[in-house]
Protein backbone atom coordinates (compact mmCIF):
# COMPACT_ATOMS: atom_id res chain seq x y z
CA UNK A 1 0.00 0.00 0.00
CA UNK A 2 1.93 3.37 -1.21
CA UNK A 3 -0.75 5.71 0.82
CA UNK A 4 -1.66 6.19 4.09
CA UNK A 5 -4.96 6.05 6.22
CA UNK A 6 -6.39 8.85 8.54
CA UNK A 7 -8.79 7.54 10.74
CA UNK A 8 -11.84 9.79 10.49
CA UNK A 9 -14.16 8.40 13.22
CA UNK A 10 -18.22 9.03 12.27
CA UNK A 11 -18.67 11.39 10.37
CA UNK A 12 -21.71 13.88 9.89
CA UNK A 13 -22.36 14.71 6.61
CA UNK A 14 -24.22 17.83 5.19
CA UNK A 15 -26.94 15.74 4.08
CA UNK A 16 -27.51 14.66 8.11
CA UNK A 17 -26.28 11.51 7.62
CA UNK A 18 -23.78 9.86 9.96
CA UNK A 19 -21.09 7.83 7.98
CA UNK A 20 -19.31 5.46 10.28
CA UNK A 21 -15.74 4.82 10.94
CA UNK A 22 -15.06 7.38 7.93
CA UNK A 23 -11.33 6.42 6.59
CA UNK A 24 -9.20 9.42 4.44
CA UNK A 25 -6.60 7.79 2.14
CA UNK A 26 -3.77 10.05 1.35
CA UNK A 27 -0.72 10.08 0.01
CA UNK A 28 2.40 13.24 0.83
CA UNK A 29 5.47 14.12 -1.10
CA UNK A 30 8.21 15.94 0.26
CA UNK A 31 8.86 16.82 3.54
CA UNK A 32 7.18 19.31 6.10
CA UNK A 33 9.74 22.16 7.42
CA UNK A 34 9.59 23.02 10.80
CA UNK A 35 7.61 25.55 10.32
CA UNK A 36 4.82 23.94 8.94
CA UNK A 37 4.48 26.83 6.28
CA UNK A 38 5.64 24.75 2.73
CA UNK A 39 2.34 22.78 2.53
CA UNK A 40 0.14 22.53 -0.59
CA UNK A 41 -3.17 19.99 -0.78
CA UNK A 42 -3.90 18.99 -4.38
CA UNK A 43 -7.08 16.78 -4.24
CA UNK A 44 -8.15 13.90 -6.48
CA UNK A 45 -10.53 13.86 -9.82
CA UNK A 46 -13.42 11.95 -11.05
CA UNK A 47 -12.39 8.34 -10.60
CA UNK A 48 -8.62 9.04 -10.26
CA UNK A 49 -6.67 8.23 -6.96
CA UNK A 50 -3.37 10.00 -5.58
CA UNK A 51 -0.90 8.12 -8.03
CA UNK A 52 -2.82 9.84 -11.21
CA UNK A 53 -2.30 12.94 -10.04
CA UNK A 54 1.83 12.36 -9.72
CA UNK A 55 2.13 13.84 -13.24
CA UNK A 56 2.73 17.06 -11.63
CA UNK A 57 4.88 16.66 -9.04
CA UNK A 58 8.87 16.46 -9.23
CA UNK A 59 12.12 17.75 -9.32
CA UNK A 60 12.07 21.20 -11.16
CA UNK A 61 8.52 21.36 -11.07
CA UNK A 62 6.50 24.24 -9.38
CA UNK A 63 5.24 21.02 -7.09
CA UNK A 64 8.42 20.35 -6.04
CA UNK A 65 8.74 17.70 -3.22
CA UNK A 66 12.43 19.20 -2.37
CA UNK A 67 10.83 22.34 -1.57
CA UNK A 68 7.17 21.78 -0.95
CA UNK A 69 5.00 19.22 1.68
CA UNK A 70 2.40 18.23 -0.99
CA UNK A 71 -0.80 16.37 0.39
CA UNK A 72 -2.59 14.61 -2.19
CA UNK A 73 -6.19 13.26 -0.51
CA UNK A 74 -8.27 10.76 -2.08
CA UNK A 75 -12.05 12.05 -2.38
CA UNK A 76 -14.23 10.53 -0.97
CA UNK A 77 -16.07 7.86 -3.32
CA UNK A 78 -12.85 7.00 -4.91
CA UNK A 79 -12.29 3.42 -3.54
CA UNK A 80 -9.28 3.93 -1.54
CA UNK A 81 -11.11 6.64 1.18
CA UNK A 82 -14.81 5.76 2.17
CA UNK A 83 -16.57 4.48 -0.46
CA UNK A 84 -19.77 2.38 -1.42
CA UNK A 85 -17.21 -0.71 -2.85
CA UNK A 86 -15.66 -0.70 1.23
CA UNK A 87 -17.93 0.75 3.59
CA UNK A 88 -19.55 -2.08 5.20
CA UNK A 89 -23.38 -2.49 5.56
CA UNK A 90 -25.67 -0.48 6.09
CA UNK A 91 -24.09 2.23 4.30
CA UNK A 92 -22.32 -0.27 2.05
CA UNK A 93 -22.90 -0.47 -1.93
CA UNK A 94 -25.96 1.65 -3.69
CA UNK A 95 -26.82 2.67 0.48
CA UNK A 96 -23.73 4.91 0.48
CA UNK A 97 -24.85 8.45 1.56
CA UNK A 98 -24.22 11.31 -0.60
CA UNK A 99 -21.30 13.52 -0.09
CA UNK A 100 -20.56 16.79 -1.02
CA UNK A 101 -17.51 19.17 -2.29
CA UNK A 102 -17.74 20.47 1.38
CA UNK A 103 -17.88 17.50 2.96
CA UNK A 104 -14.35 16.13 1.02
CA UNK A 105 -13.08 19.62 2.29
CA UNK A 106 -14.03 19.29 5.92
CA UNK A 107 -12.00 16.04 6.26
CA UNK A 108 -9.53 16.97 4.47
CA UNK A 109 -9.28 20.03 6.89
CA UNK A 110 -8.66 18.06 9.36
CA UNK A 111 -6.15 16.16 8.12
CA UNK A 112 -3.96 19.22 7.28
CA UNK A 113 -4.89 20.37 10.80
CA UNK A 114 -5.08 17.32 13.37
CA UNK A 115 -2.70 15.09 11.35
CA UNK A 116 -0.32 17.46 10.57
CA UNK A 117 -1.12 20.88 12.45
CA UNK A 118 -0.52 22.75 9.45
CA UNK A 119 -2.61 26.50 9.96
CA UNK A 120 -1.22 27.37 6.33
CA UNK A 121 -1.28 26.05 2.74
CA UNK A 122 0.73 28.08 0.05
CA UNK A 123 -1.51 26.55 -2.19
CA UNK A 124 -4.50 24.49 -3.48
CA UNK A 125 -4.84 23.35 -6.78
CA UNK A 126 -6.30 20.48 -8.70
CA UNK A 127 -8.16 19.10 -12.01
CA UNK A 128 -12.04 18.79 -12.69
CA UNK A 129 -13.36 17.87 -9.45
CA UNK A 130 -9.78 18.70 -7.87
CA UNK A 131 -10.51 22.37 -9.16
CA UNK A 132 -14.00 22.17 -7.21
CA UNK A 133 -12.50 20.89 -4.33
CA UNK A 134 -9.89 24.17 -4.59
CA UNK A 135 -12.88 26.86 -4.56
CA UNK A 136 -14.39 25.12 -1.73
CA UNK A 137 -11.26 25.32 0.14
CA UNK A 138 -10.78 28.47 -0.65
CA UNK A 139 -14.38 29.29 0.57
CA UNK A 140 -14.90 27.44 3.53
CA UNK A 141 -10.93 28.29 4.96
CA UNK A 142 -9.69 31.65 3.47
CA UNK A 143 -8.05 32.33 6.39
CA UNK A 144 -6.05 29.64 5.32
CA UNK A 145 -5.29 29.48 1.80
CA UNK A 146 -2.92 31.83 0.33
CA UNK A 147 -3.10 31.43 -3.17
CA UNK A 148 -5.44 29.27 -5.57
CA UNK A 149 -4.81 27.53 -9.04
CA UNK A 150 -7.98 25.40 -10.16
CA UNK A 151 -7.50 24.26 -13.34
CA UNK A 152 -10.63 22.99 -15.83
CA UNK A 153 -13.20 22.62 -13.23
CA UNK A 154 -15.67 25.51 -12.02
CA UNK A 155 -16.99 26.52 -8.71
CA UNK A 156 -20.43 25.36 -9.57
CA UNK A 157 -21.68 22.68 -12.05
CA UNK A 158 -23.76 24.60 -14.97
CA UNK A 159 -26.95 22.78 -16.05
CA UNK A 160 -25.32 21.95 -19.67
CA UNK A 161 -22.85 19.95 -16.99
CA UNK A 162 -25.73 18.42 -15.27
CA UNK A 163 -27.01 17.17 -18.12
CA UNK A 164 -24.07 15.62 -19.47
CA UNK A 165 -23.38 13.61 -16.23
CA UNK A 166 -27.24 12.67 -16.82
CA UNK A 167 -25.98 10.46 -19.88
CA UNK A 168 -22.77 9.16 -18.22
CA UNK A 169 -25.03 8.00 -15.32
CA UNK A 170 -27.34 6.37 -17.78
CA UNK A 171 -25.53 4.69 -19.80
CA UNK A 172 -24.00 2.89 -16.54
CA UNK A 173 -27.04 1.93 -14.75
CA UNK A 174 -29.17 0.33 -18.01
CA UNK A 175 -27.27 -2.01 -17.98
CA UNK A 176 -29.46 -4.76 -16.20
CA UNK A 177 -26.04 -6.29 -14.12
CA UNK A 178 -26.40 -2.77 -11.91
CA UNK A 179 -29.20 -4.23 -10.24
CA UNK A 180 -30.05 -0.95 -8.42
CA UNK A 181 -26.51 -1.08 -7.34
CA UNK A 182 -26.67 -4.17 -5.61
CA UNK A 183 -24.44 -5.52 -8.54
CA UNK A 184 -22.82 -9.42 -7.78
CA UNK A 185 -20.30 -8.47 -10.54
CA UNK A 186 -19.39 -4.85 -11.84
CA UNK A 187 -21.81 -3.86 -14.99
CA UNK A 188 -18.78 -4.28 -17.63
CA UNK A 189 -21.38 -3.36 -20.63
CA UNK A 190 -22.87 -0.48 -18.79
CA UNK A 191 -19.68 0.21 -17.66
CA UNK A 192 -18.19 0.42 -21.62
CA UNK A 193 -21.07 2.70 -22.44
CA UNK A 194 -20.24 4.72 -20.00
CA UNK A 195 -16.63 5.10 -21.17
CA UNK A 196 -18.44 6.17 -24.54
CA UNK A 197 -20.16 8.70 -23.78
CA UNK A 198 -17.17 10.26 -21.57
CA UNK A 199 -15.17 9.54 -24.97
CA UNK A 200 -17.68 12.24 -26.84
CA UNK A 201 -16.69 14.94 -23.90
CA UNK A 202 -13.38 14.62 -22.85
CA UNK A 203 -11.90 15.67 -25.76
CA UNK A 204 -12.40 18.39 -28.64
CA UNK A 205 -13.66 18.11 -31.75
CA UNK A 206 -10.55 19.62 -33.28
CA UNK A 207 -8.81 16.73 -31.29
CA UNK A 208 -10.71 14.18 -33.00
CA UNK A 209 -11.30 16.08 -36.23
CA UNK A 210 -7.28 16.02 -36.63
CA UNK A 211 -6.92 12.60 -35.56
CA UNK A 212 -4.51 13.90 -32.53
CA UNK A 213 -5.03 10.32 -30.59
CA UNK A 214 -2.85 8.84 -33.44
CA UNK A 215 0.21 11.23 -32.62
CA UNK A 216 2.39 10.89 -29.71
CA UNK A 217 2.08 10.69 -27.05
CA UNK A 218 -1.17 8.56 -27.23
CA UNK A 219 -0.26 6.97 -30.54
CA UNK A 220 -3.16 4.95 -30.86
CA UNK A 221 -3.11 3.07 -34.36
CA UNK A 222 -7.39 3.96 -34.92
CA UNK A 223 -10.37 5.79 -33.20
CA UNK A 224 -12.03 2.48 -32.02
CA UNK A 225 -7.92 1.46 -30.41
CA UNK A 226 -8.29 4.89 -28.82
CA UNK A 227 -11.75 4.02 -27.52
CA UNK A 228 -11.16 1.15 -26.28
CA UNK A 229 -7.59 1.49 -25.16
CA UNK A 230 -8.30 5.01 -23.73
CA UNK A 231 -11.46 5.06 -22.50
CA UNK A 232 -13.04 1.89 -21.68
CA UNK A 233 -9.63 1.29 -19.99
CA UNK A 234 -9.58 3.98 -18.12
CA UNK A 235 -13.20 3.37 -16.77
CA UNK A 236 -13.63 -0.67 -17.14
CA UNK A 237 -11.12 -0.88 -13.50
CA UNK A 238 -13.79 1.31 -11.22
CA UNK A 239 -16.22 0.71 -9.15
CA UNK A 240 -19.75 1.16 -10.61
CA UNK A 241 -20.93 3.02 -7.41
CA UNK A 242 -18.18 4.72 -6.82
CA UNK A 243 -18.60 5.94 -9.93
CA UNK A 244 -21.95 6.89 -8.97
CA UNK A 245 -21.25 8.50 -5.73
CA UNK A 246 -18.78 10.62 -6.82
CA UNK A 247 -20.91 12.10 -10.10
CA UNK A 248 -23.41 12.91 -7.41
CA UNK A 249 -21.02 14.83 -5.65
CA UNK A 250 -19.57 16.23 -8.91
CA UNK A 251 -23.48 17.20 -10.42
CA UNK A 252 -24.29 19.17 -6.97
CA UNK A 253 -21.20 20.87 -6.90
CA UNK A 254 -21.52 24.76 -5.67
CA UNK A 255 -19.65 26.73 -3.84
CA UNK A 256 -22.79 28.80 -2.71
CA UNK A 257 -24.28 25.94 -0.86
CA UNK A 258 -20.88 26.28 2.12
CA UNK A 259 -23.10 26.53 5.06
CA UNK A 260 -23.17 30.40 6.43
CA UNK A 261 -22.89 31.43 2.64
CA UNK A 262 -26.00 33.23 1.28
CA UNK A 263 -25.51 31.68 -2.27
CA UNK A 264 -22.89 31.17 -5.24
CA UNK A 265 -21.63 35.12 -5.54
CA UNK A 266 -21.09 35.65 -1.95
CA UNK A 267 -19.13 32.53 -1.63
CA UNK A 268 -16.71 33.79 -4.46
CA UNK A 269 -16.43 36.71 -3.20
CA UNK A 270 -14.75 35.38 -0.36
CA UNK A 271 -11.93 34.35 -2.37
CA UNK A 272 -9.68 37.01 -1.96
CA UNK A 273 -6.01 35.39 -2.19
CA UNK A 274 -4.04 35.40 -5.22
CA UNK A 275 -5.97 33.30 -7.62
CA UNK A 276 -5.67 31.89 -11.58
CA UNK A 277 -8.25 30.57 -12.57
CA UNK A 278 -7.35 27.78 -15.72
CA UNK A 279 -9.95 26.67 -17.80
CA UNK A 280 -8.90 24.73 -21.38
CA UNK A 281 -10.13 26.75 -24.40
CA UNK A 282 -12.22 23.55 -25.93
CA UNK A 283 -13.53 21.95 -22.52
CA UNK A 284 -16.74 20.92 -23.44
CA UNK A 285 -18.25 20.60 -19.65
CA UNK A 286 -16.43 23.34 -17.90
CA UNK A 287 -15.72 25.91 -20.35
CA UNK A 288 -14.42 29.35 -20.17
CA UNK A 289 -17.47 31.27 -20.33
CA UNK A 290 -18.52 29.49 -16.91
CA UNK A 291 -15.25 30.84 -15.34
CA UNK A 292 -15.86 34.23 -17.27
CA UNK A 293 -18.74 34.68 -14.68
CA UNK A 294 -16.66 33.62 -11.75
CA UNK A 295 -13.87 36.16 -12.00
CA UNK A 296 -16.45 39.15 -12.20
CA UNK A 297 -16.91 37.66 -8.23
CA UNK A 298 -13.62 36.80 -7.32
CA UNK A 299 -11.66 39.83 -6.74
CA UNK A 300 -8.47 40.46 -8.35
CA UNK A 301 -8.35 36.54 -9.87
CA UNK A 302 -6.99 35.98 -13.37
CA UNK A 303 -8.41 34.24 -15.62
CA UNK A 304 -5.77 32.06 -18.15
CA UNK A 305 -7.01 30.30 -20.38
CA UNK A 306 -5.05 27.18 -21.71
CA UNK A 307 -4.91 26.75 -25.51
CA UNK A 308 -4.76 23.80 -27.49
CA UNK A 309 -6.81 21.24 -28.63
CA UNK A 310 -6.84 18.68 -25.93
CA UNK A 311 -10.17 20.33 -23.92
CA UNK A 312 -11.38 18.98 -20.72
CA UNK A 313 -7.90 16.84 -20.52
CA UNK A 314 -5.59 19.42 -20.99
CA UNK A 315 -5.42 19.21 -17.42
CA UNK A 316 -5.13 15.62 -17.10
CA UNK A 317 -1.49 15.27 -17.70
CA UNK A 318 -0.92 13.22 -21.32
CA UNK A 319 0.16 16.43 -23.05
CA UNK A 320 3.44 17.63 -22.44
CA UNK A 321 2.42 20.97 -23.63
CA UNK A 322 -0.14 21.35 -21.63
CA UNK A 323 1.21 20.39 -18.48
CA UNK A 324 3.98 22.91 -18.99
CA UNK A 325 1.65 25.85 -19.44
CA UNK A 326 0.24 24.66 -16.24
CA UNK A 327 3.44 24.60 -14.57
CA UNK A 328 4.28 27.41 -15.49
CA UNK A 329 1.82 29.18 -14.00
CA UNK A 330 1.97 27.34 -10.71
CA UNK A 331 5.37 28.70 -10.93
CA UNK A 332 4.47 32.30 -11.33
CA UNK A 333 1.33 31.74 -8.81
CA UNK A 334 3.70 30.62 -6.02
CA UNK A 335 6.00 33.34 -6.41
CA UNK A 336 3.37 36.17 -5.90
CA UNK A 337 3.43 37.80 -1.95
CA UNK A 338 0.31 36.40 -0.78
Amino acid sequence: MDYEIFDLGDVRLQSGITLPDAKLAYKTYGELNEARSNAIVYPTWYSGQHYENEWLIGPGMALDPARYFIIVPNMLGNGLSSSPSNTPPPFDRARFPHVTMYDNVEIQHRLVTERFGIESLELVTGWSMGAGQTYQWAVSHPEMVRRILPFCGSARTSLHNFVFLEGVKAALTADAAWNGGWYREQPWTGLRALARVYAGWGFSQQFYRERVYEREPLGYASLEDFLVGFWEGLFIKRDANNLLAMLWTWQNADVGRTPGVGGTEEALARIRMPSIIMPARQDLYFPPEDNEWEITHIPGAELRVIPGSWGHFAGGGANPEDTRFIDDALKELLAREA
